[in-house]
């Protein structure tokens, strides 16, 4: 009988155990918001995605037609959620040029009037910014704001520009930041008809007055033999009021590279390299997840294709300065308790092949992925060529295995900015 008992105990403490890990392995969950072919389009690209101060997402993404190429006609459509990602409204058509490109749709939530920017390029030689007051119901008229960067041309010979992608940042002191890349259009790799993408340089553009103008920063990123070919660029504002920008890049070293202003516009500190990410040549988001004193932890996450471990490489490079394409495969997520000097948590969020992302926190602490993933039949496993782009959204327990969760002291995410004291 004793034995009986003690093997009904062992069981009981057995199946406890089971339940407590299942617990603490947290949620997660992949929803395909766009496919391949649908809606009248070849294939759907280049992720963006915002939660706004109401805790909406808004995702945005390149709906492209042809072949699927850059230079192939494409719009920017959007879909919005209210419930934190688990239901999603029809795809809206943003943007459209008959023929032609609109693309690296650049949204910005301004946390102190409550509305989303948005910054995108039409044909890679003309920049627009439109805005939503109503948390992505409806936008105004775009306006151009070419001449802003436009400004550039006194340091660099642009004829390509593009912000973002991903998403752009409002700083503490109510800025509003935004990456763009540069091209002066020498490379040929579209053709001879075709302005290149490459080589190309990094920089910044800024507003201080909700939108209402754009001015232009500085040079962030230099193109040179050891910064080759820096372009899309992710950033995140730091606790002791530092921007950074993560920039992809074309190095041999196969890592991101990482620079530092005090304002997000000037005195860019030099370029270097991030050994914690390797850069298969691809754009790779960051966001805040959390502030103190406002949360129990300060945490940064990134987000990029890790596949260091996939032997795959492009027959030759882009440029005879360029590192070989790697495979985008193996979609990874870290988190950096630090201020992203350390990166001890990381975890795979698809191990297929899986490109372009964004990331986001609502105000229920929850993180969500937006990114490009599969291979359209038929194309050989092309990464360019996605057959969907999902949202994967997931919590701290998930993230860390159970080790990091929020604590019940931990105030609304992103409250540090509602409550700025900005003009």
């Amino acid at each position: 009988m004793m034995k009986k008992i003690s093997y009904s105990l062992i069981l009981l403490l057995v199946l406890v155990g089971l339940s407590s890990t299942a617990q603490e392995s947290g949620m997660f969950r992949i929803q395909k918001l766009f496919e391949a072919g649908k809606e009248g389009y070849y294939t759907f690209r280049i992720a963006s995605l915002v939660s706004s101060k109401q805790g909406s997402l808004l995702v945005f993404c390149a709906a492209r037609k042809g072949n699927g190429g850059d230079w192939d006609p494409i719009d920017i459509v959007m879909r919005r959620s209210t419930d934190s990602g688990k239901s999603w409204e029809p795809m809206k058509i943003l943007v459209h040029s008959e023929g032609i490109p609109c693309d690296n749709a650049t949204p910005i939530v301004d946390y102190i009037t409550g509305e989303v920017h948005l910054l995108y390029q039409i044909d890679y030689a003309r920049c627009f910014y439109l805005k939503s007051g109503d948390d992505g119901l409806t936008w105004t008229s775009p306006a151009e704001i070419t001449s802003t960067i436009d400004a550039f041309k006194k340091v660099y010979p642009w004829v390509v520009l593009a912000p973002g992608p991903g998403h752009g940042i409002q700083l503490k002191s109510g800025r509003l930041v935004v990456p763009f890349w540069l091209s002066d259009g020498g490379g040929k790799e579209f053709g001879p008809n075709r302005r290149g993408h490459r080589p190309s340089i990094v920089v910044s553009a800024y507003s201080d007055d909700h939108g209402q103008t754009w001015k232009a920063g500085e040079i962030a990123v230099p193109d040179n033999d050891t910064t080759v070919i820096p372009n899309e660029t992710s950033c995140v504002q730091l606790a002791d009021g530092r921007v950074l920008f993560n920039s992809r890049n074309e190095s041999i070293n196969y890592r991101r590279l990482f620079t530092f202003s005090d304002d997000g516009a000037t005195n860019w500190s030099t370029p270097l390299f991030a050994d914690a990410f390797f850069e298969p040549i691809c754009f790779g988001s960051m966001c805040r997840h959390s502030l103190q004193p406002f949360q129990s932890k300060n945490r940064i996450l990134f987000c990029n294709p890790d596949s260091r471990q996939d032997p795959w490489k492009a027959a030759r490079p882009s440029t005879p300065r360029s590192a070989p394409n790697r495979h985008r495969t193996n979609l990874t997520v870290r988190m950096s308790y630090d201020e992203g000097i350390t990166w001890p948590v990381s975890k795979v969020i698809d191990p297929g092949i899986a490109g372009y992302s964004d990331l986001a926190v609502t105000p229920d602490g929850i993180i969500h992925c937006f990114y490009e993933g599969g291979s359209i039949e038929g194309t050989g496993g092309n990464h360019f060529k996605n057959t969907h782009m999902s949202v994967a959204s997931f919590d701290l327990q998930w993230l860390t295995d159970g080790t990091d969760k929020p604590s019940k002291r931990d105030k609304p995410y992103n409250l540090y900015l509602k409550r700025s004291t900005c003009p």
